[in-house]
């Protein structure tokens, strides 16, 4: 009797399930005890993987407890592909779906910044602009577009997004205040990096990538953030390397 590929799969995923009937081994002898082995090779790999690529969530629910969450993970949200830089795609929303988790309200954005960290990690590599590709007289810097590296990355979050990175990643930092937090990654080099924004930073971007002027977004942000700062958002995007390119939209004449 043979086994079918649903059946095979779907006991390699569950701890909890019998061996399927009729697996054999290359020697046509029963491989139960082959198959159990493989199986928990197949979860430890899977968990290992998602401690590295969710440390500051390990850190925050501890080891023991990631652990049980990354087999109840696997269970729903199997691998959909060979490369393990593309698993956990699904766990912010797992994450905010677990009712058991409620009380913390920051976790699925802690994992959302680690996956966009991720993902800044592994993206095609750009060319940055030159750090002065934005000294322009002011009339001119109004009408400007930009275009950012694949490698930028923008979380918005409700909580002290940032702060609880910091507090779970660095030596020494302060601890997170409460407070709403917007995040930018760039990668300079070869790591990602993790800034905070100003405030209105984040909508500010998004209407920049919409394919607004500088001078177009400054006036949508400073609408509903007054505070909003231009120049220091600027600032963080050049310095990171994430504008690669400036051109001008010059009015007709």
């Amino acid at each position: 009797m043979s086994v079918s590929q649903t059946t095979f799969y779907e006991a390699l995923l569950d701890p909890s399930a019998a061996v399927p009937d009729g697996l054999l081994d290359a020697e046509d002898r029963p491989a139960g005890r082959r198959f159990s082995v493989y199986r928990n090779n197949v979860a430890v790999s899977l968990t290992e993987a998602m401690h590295q690529a969710f440390p500051v969530i390990t850190r925050l629910l501890g080891a023991q407890n990631m652990d049980g969450l990354a087999g109840i993970f696997l269970r729903k949200h199997p691998p959909s592909s060979p490369l393990m830089m593309f698993y956990g795609e699904e766990f912010p929303e797992f994450l905010a779906g677990m009712e058991q988790l409620s009380h913390l309200g920051y976790l699925a954005d802690v994992a959302r910044l680690e996956l966009a960290l991720r993902r800044s990690y592994h993206a095609a590599d750009s060319q940055a602009a030159a750090p002065d590709a934005l000294a322009l007289p002011p009339e001119e810097i109004v009408l400007a577009k930009l275009e950012f590296a694949p490698s930028m990355q923008v979380v918005q979050s409700d909580w002290p997004l940032f702060s609880i990175w910091r507090f779970n990643s660095e030596e020494d930092s302060p601890k997170p205040a409460p407070g709403a937090e917007d995040v930018l990654i760039t990668r300079p080099d070869y790591d990602p990096a993790p800034h905070l924004l100003p405030k209105g930073g984040a909508d500010w971007i998004a209407h920049i990538q919409a394919g607004h002027t500088i001078g177009e977004a400054f006036e949508h942000t400073s609408a509903e953030f007054p505070e909003f700062d231009l120049g220091a958002t600027l600032a963080l995007l050049l310095q990171g390397g994430a504008i690669t390119s400036v051109t001008i939209e010059r009015l007709a004449t």
